[in-house]
């Protein structure tokens, strides 16, 4: 599961800023006519590796945007972010959304469309390449790309579990 071990403990020191990736209109039709209510997923991140999300249910925007933002502080990651991209390739899938991200040189820019960008920019990456195969809707893609930030391992840990210098993992 994504971010088993690196999850963020405490949000009161951090200054988060949200992002709104879709926004949906849902009707419930009883006897007495139609019921519109929203449903709201947010991203919420540091820009400096602590990115979430959280989905806001209510009867106006700006609550169900309001209460997705809560629910995204209550599932902080923390990201290894190395110069402004990812460490290493990653691949992971949720629902019928599958996203691969990998690392690029600087300069590259986040190459990433809709959902996974925001969610990419929230944690801090500049420069990164990244494809969603299957399903584009929203939520699943969201949760995909924070699944496959969850799997990154930071060079540092790798040497430290190797037994092994960080310029070593770095050659290869």
């Amino acid at each position: 599961m994504a971010g088993v071990n690196n999850r963020v403990k405490s949000t009161n020191d951090i200054e988060l800023k949200d992002r709104l990736v879709a926004i949906n209109r849902v009707t419930k039709v009883t006897k007495g006519g139609r019921t519109f209510s929203f449903a709201a997923i947010v991203v919420v991140g540091n820009e400096d590796g602590i990115v979430g999300w959280g989905l806001g249910k209510a009867g106006e925007v700006t609550t169900a945007i309001a209460k997705g933002v809560e629910a995204a502080k209550k599932n902080l990651i923390k990201v290894p972010v190395h110069k402004g991209t990812i460490p290493h390739e990653q691949l992971a899938k949720f629902g019928g959304a599958q996203v691969l991200i990998r690392p690029a040189s600087h300069g590259t820019g986040v190459k990433a469309g809709g959902a996974m960008r925001a969610v990419l920019e929230s944690v801090g990456i500049t420069d990164v390449l990244a494809k969603s195969k299957g399903s584009s809707n929203p939520h699943n893609l969201v949760k995909a790309t924070i699944a496959a930030l969850g799997e990154l391992r930071s060079p540092f840990d790798v040497a430290q579990n190797r037994g092994v210098s960080v310029e070593k993992v770095f050659r290869g």
